[in-house]
């Protein structure tokens, strides 16, 4: 089989798996500290074995790595707590379109912490985001969907957050290129569970087989065998078709949202949603906007 084709196919699969999240998430029936938990802690057994497969465990580990690693973990358990709880405050659908203003996140923190230029197509592609975002918040929550009022909003800023420090997680795991990334997920979750052990409801476990069954597969599924598949489609595909692929996500997590919860988003809030992930799209790919203009050529030039 084709290098590509086969990272087309993994990458197309972790992206499927992980639109599907908020179902397990909500199906689960437990505490988002405990959602977020359970998966640290299952999936840093699944990745511990796989780390250990693939012999990442002798000679790599540095103080350096595991302290910046660490700030990386913080930060992506945080945006866990945040999106799930979103979920049932806004809606999968909702949380997703807006959870997908990382991209501008990431260019933010760029133009700030690193001197990146914002051109004025980058700047285009936030506005248009923007937009979209004003869309979803200024409709308002679905009549039938059973969130009303505060809670909408809430879910909305939470979702903003979550993506925030999405961002700012993708900012550390800049500083420790060259680690294989199954390490570094492995040290993020295990930071996960040394962070909510406190707060996780360890005294009053789930005593039914199908909350088990969500948990695990939250922590073995979506974590562990989500970044095995990513990240082996990472090394096999270029930038460009990664970006691509990774818009499979809030797709699918729409249709669940619709298909298992019969969350319909209003004609605003649709326009909204794709205006957010088409500009995040064109962010992350560098679609330009505008023909660049040719250089003028001097007089001194001209034969």
């Amino acid at each position: 089989m084709d290098i590509t084709v086969r990272g087309t196919i993994e990458m197309t699969a972790a992206m499927t798996i992980i639109g599907t999240i908020g179902w397990f998430v909500v199906m689960s029936g437990q505490p988002v500290m405990d959602v977020v938990f359970w998966r640290c802690a299952f999936g840093a057994v699944a990745l511990l074995i796989t780390c250990a497969a693939l012999g990442l465990l002798r000679g790599r580990l540095t103080l350096r790595i595991l302290a910046i690693a660490a700030i990386g973990g913080a930060a992506i358990v945080i945006n866990w707590l945040l999106l799930f709880s979103a979920f049932s405050r806004a809606s999968i659908s909702i949380a997703t379109a807006v959870y997908n203003t990382q991209p501008f996140m990431l260019v933010g923190f760029g133009a700030l912490f690193f001197g990146e230029r914002l051109t004025l197509t980058k700047l285009t592609w936030l506005g248009i985001a923007f937009a979209g975002m004003l869309l979803i918040v200024q409709t308002g929550p679905d009549a039938g969907s059973g969130i009303v009022g505060i809670d909408y909003f809430i879910g909305i800023a939470m979702a903003l957050g979550a993506a925030f420090f999405w961002a700012v997680a993708a900012i550390v795991a800049k500083m420790l290129k060259g680690t294989p990334p199954h390490l570094i997920a492995l040290i993020q979750v295990c930071v996960g569970v040394v962070m909510l052990a406190p707060f996780a409801n360890l005294s009053h476990l789930p005593a039914d087989t199908w909350s088990w069954a969500m948990l695990v597969t939250l922590g073995v599924v979506h974590t562990g065998l989500v970044y095995i598949l990513m990240y082996g489609a990472i090394q096999k595909l270029p930038t460009h078709l990664q970006g691509s692929l990774s818009f499979i996500y809030p797709v699918v997590a729409i249709l669940v949202d619709v298909i298992a919860f019969g969350h319909r988003l209003h004609p605003a809030q649709l326009v909204g949603a794709a205006a957010i992930l088409i500009a995040a799209a064109g962010m992350n790919l560098g679609w330009t906007l505008w023909k660049a203009k040719p250089p003028v050529e001097s007089p001194q030039a001209v034969k």
